[in-house]
C-alpha cells in the first residue's frame, strides 16, 4: 500500500509522530509547528495503515472552528465522508452523547443549552428568590463559581462551606439553580461536561459500550483541558484505548478559567508507557522571533521543555519603543502602521496586543485621528446578538414551553405589557405550583387575574405557539425555516426592529432574515437523524454551541486590535505588543502574590504573544501613563529585560527622567539649543498657564522659531513656539 502522501512534506519530527506505532503518545507542539496537520493526518494513517475502524477514532479539540477544520483535512485525506466519525469539541461530544442518552441522564428529551447571559440571569433570579442581598450575593460572582464548581466535577453536596456562611448561601443558590434547571429542561456549558462524565459513573454499561468502540482517543490543546474534561477522557479511556494527546505547556494562559497545565503531566503519570516527541521546527515566525520567545519562556521551571528553531533566516530585529507617555506610545504605533500600510503591508496583516482591555482606548482614538480604519477583535458573534437571542428564544419556548429562561425574554421583546410587578408575581405563583411560567400566565389569563395590556399580550403569544403547533400536526408540517419566520412575524419581532430609530435597526433585521436563511440551509446530520433528534432541536443546540465560543470572525481588511488571551492561535505579519510595563504586563497580581505560578503564566502569555508575530515585532512601554483616571510610573516590563540583547533594537533610549528601572533620583537630559530660551529637556514636565501641565515629547527649530510638542494631561497634544509659551519646567 502507498502510503507516501501521509508523510510526504512532513519534517522528520512530525512523521515520527503521524507513523508512530499503537500507544500512548504525547507531541509537544510548539507554536506555529504544524500540529493539526500533524493530529488530522494522524487520524488518516490510523485508518489506512494501522486498520482502524474509523467509527473507533474520537478526535476532540476546543473550538467549533478547530474541529470543523479537522474535520475537513480528515475528509480530504480518508477521501470518503466524516459524518459518522466522532470529531468535535468537548461540549459538542458531550452534547451528542446525551442527546443520546437523555433518559439515562436523567434529562428530558427536549432539553435546551443554556447561554451564558440566560444562566447569569437565571442565577440573578434564583438568588432572588432565596431573599438574598444582590449587592453582596452578586450574579456574575455566582456563575463564576458554579461553572468553576462544574469545572471541578463538584455538585453542591460535594462541597464544604466549613464556617464560611457565605459560601453556604453560595452552595444553596447553587442547589436552587440546579433544581430550577432540572425543572426547566435547560443545561448549560459545563453542566454537558459533568453531566455526561457522571452519565459513565452510573451506568457501567453504557461507559463499557464507548470503551469498546473507541480504541483511539485524539486530544488537541491538551495544555487547555479542565479537571473535568481531563477525568472525562481518563473514563472514557479505561485501560484499552490509546490516547494521542498533542498540545504546548508553554501556551497554557487560560488557568482563570479552569484550565490546568499539570494535565499534560499527568497523562505521562495516569497512562502506562507514554512516548513523548517534540515538534519544534517553526514555520511562522523568523529565527530572531523564535530566540526572544525561547530566551523568554526558559525562565518557567515548570515546563516540560523544548526550543523552537527555523530554516527560514533571522530576520530584522525586535523594536523597543521606550514612550515618555500612553499617547506618545500610541502616536509612535499610529505612524508605524501607516507606514507599513504605504509599504503595502494590508491593514488586516497589523495586529495591536495587549495585556487589558483598558489600553485600547488611546489606539483607537489616534487611529481614528488619522483615518485609519479598525476592528477591536472579540466582538459580538452572530447568534450573541440581542435581535438573534430574542428569535432563537421563541423558538426555543415553542420547542420546550418549560424554558423560563426563554419565556422572559419572549415577554420583554416586543414588550408585552408584563411589567416587572407582573413577571415577579408569575415567577411567585411559578415557584408555588411547581409549573412553568408559560403555564403560570396562560392560566392566569384564564381566570381573569391578569389584566390589560398583560393579558392582550400573552393570549397573542398563546395564540401564536397554538397555530404554529397546529400546522406542525397537519398533512405537511411546515419546515423549519417557515416556523422560524412565522414566529418572528406574528410575534412582531421584525416590526419591533424595524420602527426603531436607531442606525442599526436595518442591519437587525436583515440578521433575522440571515437567520431565516440559515435555518432553511440547516441539514440535520446522520448522527442526529439516527438519534431521532428533531431539526428544529439540533438547529437550537447548533446555535447555543456556536454562542459558547466567544469570538467573532469577520475579518475586514483593517488594523486588528485584541487582547493577547483573544490571540492566541492567530498570527500576524506585523505585530505590536504595548503597554510592556511591570504592572500592567505582568499584571500587579502576579507581581504581589509573589508565588511563581502566576508569574509563570504571565510569561507564558509573554511567550504567545511574542510567537504571533511572522515578520516583524515591536514592543513598547511608556514612563508615565494614565489609566483609570491615576497617573502611574513604571519600570519597562521584566520581559522586555529578559530579550537576548542581540534580538533587539531600541528605536529611542529609555527618557531619562523617570522613577522606574533603576531610576529613583531624576538624571539630567541632554537639552535642545533653543537660542536664546532655556534649555527644556525632552521628556521634561513642564506647566502652561491654559493647557495645564504635561510632558515634552518633540521638538523643532531654533531661536525663535524653535517649537516643542507638549502632551498634556487635559487637552492632549499641542505644539507651542516656545517664545511665546512661557512654559514652566518642573521639578
Amino acid at each position: 500500500m502507498d502510503v507516501s502522501h501521509l508523510i510526504d512534506g512532513l519534517n522528520a519530527a512530525q512523521r515520527e509522530a503521524v507513523s508512530a506505532a499503537p500507544g500512548h503518545l504525547l507531541v509537544l507542539a510548539g507554536a506555529g509547528s504544524g500540529k493539526t496537520r500533524v493530529l488530522t493526518q494522524r487520524v488518516a494513517w490510523l485508518v489506512e495503515v494501522e486498520g482502524v475502524w474509523p467509527h473507533a477514532i474520537l478526535a476532540v479539540t476546543f473550538t467549533n472552528k478547530a474541529a470543523a477544520e479537522m474535520r475537513g483535512r480528515c475528509e480530504r485525506l480518508l477521501n470518503r465522508p466524516t459524518q459518522g466519525l466522532w470529531i468535535g469539541t468537548f461540549h459538542g461530544l458531550a452534547h451528542r452523547l446525551l442527546r443520546l442518552h437523555w433518559r439515562e441522564a436523567g434529562l428530558l428529551e427536549t432539553f435546551q443549552i443554556l447561554d451564558a447571559d440566560d444562566q447569569q440571569r437565571l442565577i440573578k433570579r434564583v438568588i432572588s428568590e432565596q431573599g438574598l442581598d444582590d449587592t453582596r450575593f452578586v450574579a456574575r460572582q455566582g456563575t463564576w463559581m458554579i461553572n468553576a464548581w462544574k469545572d471541578e466535577g463538584k455538585r453542591p453536596r460535594d462541597i464544604d462551606p466549613g464556617d464560611n456562611p457565605d459560601l453556604a448561601r453560595w452552595i444553596e443558590v447553587y442547589q436552587g439553580y440546579e433544581a430550577s434547571c432540572q425543572r426547566q429542561g435547560l443545561v448549560d456549558f459545563a453542566e454537558l461536561l459533568l453531566r455526561s462524565h457522571e452519565l459513565w459513573l452510573t451506568q457501567p454499561a453504557l461507559l463499557d459500550h464507548y470503551r469498546r468502540r473507541f480504541s483511539h482517543l485524539l486530544v488537541d490543546e491538551f495544555q487547555d483541558t479542565n479537571t473535568i474534561q481531563y477525568a472525562w477522557i481518563r473514563m472514557l479511556a479505561g485501560s484499552s484505548a490509546q490516547v494521542f494527546a498533542v498540545g504546548d505547556d508553554d501556551q497554557s494562559i487560560y488557568s482563570w478559567r479552569g484550565a490546568r497545565v499539570a494535565n499534560m503531566q499527568a497523562y505521562t503519570r495516569d497512562f502506562p508507557n507514554v512516548s513523548t516527541i517534540r515538534l519544534e521546527q517553526n514555520y511562522r515566525s523568523t529565527g530572531t522571533i523564535l530566540a526572544a520567545a525561547n530566551a523568554v519562556i526558559k525562565r518557567n521551571s515548570e515546563r516540560l521543555g523544548k526550543e523552537l528553531w527555523t530554516a527560514a533566516g533571522n530576520g530584522e530585529p525586535i523594536s523597543i519603543y521606550a514612550a515618555y507617555n500612553e499617547q506618545d506610545e500610541a502616536r509612535y504605533v499610529v505612524e508605524r502602521i501607516r507606514r507599513a500600510v504605504a509599504e503595502d503591508i494590508r491593514p488586516s496583516e497589523i495586529a495591536i496586543l495587549y495585556r487589558a482591555n483598558a489600553l485600547s482606548r488611546v489606539f483607537e482614538e489616534e487611529l481614528i485621528r488619522h483615518g485609519v480604519a479598525y476592528r477591536v477583535y472579540g466582538g459580538l458573534r452572530f447568534f450573541e446578538r440581542a435581535e438573534i437571542k430574542d428569535a432563537l428564544a421563541y423558538l426555543r419556548l415553542l420547542a420546550n414551553p418549560a424554558d423560563d429562561a426563554a419565556f422572559e425574554r419572549v415577554v420583554a421583546t416586543p414588550p408585552r405589557g408584563v411589567g416587572d410587578k407582573t413577571l415577579e408575581d408569575l415567577r411567585q405563583a411559578a415557584r408555588s405550583g411547581g409549573v412553568s411560567l408559560l403555564q403560570t400566565a396562560a392560566e392566569a389569563s384564564r381566570e381573569g387575574t391578569l389584566k390589560g395590556r398583560a393579558r392582550g399580550g400573552i393570549e397573542a403569544l398563546l395564540s401564536l405557539f397554538a397555530s404554529l403547533r397546529e400546522s406542525a400536526d397537519g398533512d405537511e408540517s411546515p419546515r423549519l425555516y417557515e416556523r422560524l419566520e412565522g414566529l418572528i412575524e406574528g410575534s412582531g419581532l421584525r416590526a419591533h426592529y424595524a420602527a426603531q430609530s436607531k442606525h442599526d435597526a436595518d442591519s437587525r433585521v436583515d440578521n433575522l432574515d440571515e437567520l431565516i436563511s440559515m435555518a432553511r440551509g440547516f441539514v440535520l446530520s446522520a448522527d442526529d437523524e439516527a438519534a431521532g433528534i428533531s431539526e428544529m432541536a439540533a438547529f437550537l443546540s447548533y446555535a447555543a454551541l456556536e454562542s459558547g465560543e466567544g469570538q467573532g470572525e469577520a475579518w475586514d481588511d483593517c488594523v486588528q486590535l485584541m487582547t493577547l488571551h483573544a490571540a492566541k492561535g492567530l498570527e500576524f505579519p506585523c505585530v505590536f505588543m504595548v503597554g510592556m510595563e511591570d504592572g500592567l504586563f505582568p499584571s500587579q497580581r502576579a507581581i504581589d502574590e509573589g508565588g511563581s505560578a502566576q508569574l509563570e503564566e504571565e510569561r507564558r502569555l509573554a511567550y504567545v504573544g511574542i510567537t504571533r508575530a511572522r515578520r516583524q515585532l515591536t514592543l513598547s512601554h511608556a514612563e508615565s501613563r494614565r489609566l483609570r483616571g491615576m497617573e502611574t510610573w513604571n519600570r519597562p516590563s521584566r520581559f522586555i529585560s529578559e530579550l537576548p540583547r542581540n534580538t533587539i533594537v531600541e528605536v529611542r533610549p529609555r527618557a531619562q527622567l523617570s522613577r522606574g528601572g533603576n531610576f529613583g533620583q531624576p538624571r539630567k537630559q541632554p537639552t535642545q539649543d533653543w537660542g536664546d530660551e532655556p534649555g527644556i529637556a525632552l521628556g521634561s514636565q513642564v506647566s502652561h498657564a491654559q493647557f495645564g501641565e504635561g510632558v515634552v515629547v518633540a521638538a523643532e527649530g531654533q531661536g525663535d522659531h524653535a517649537r516643542v510638542q507638549v502632551n498634556f494631561e487635559d487637552v492632549g497634544s499641542k505644539w507651542l513656539v516656545l517664545a511665546y509659551a512661557n512654559l514652566v519646567v518642573l521639578g
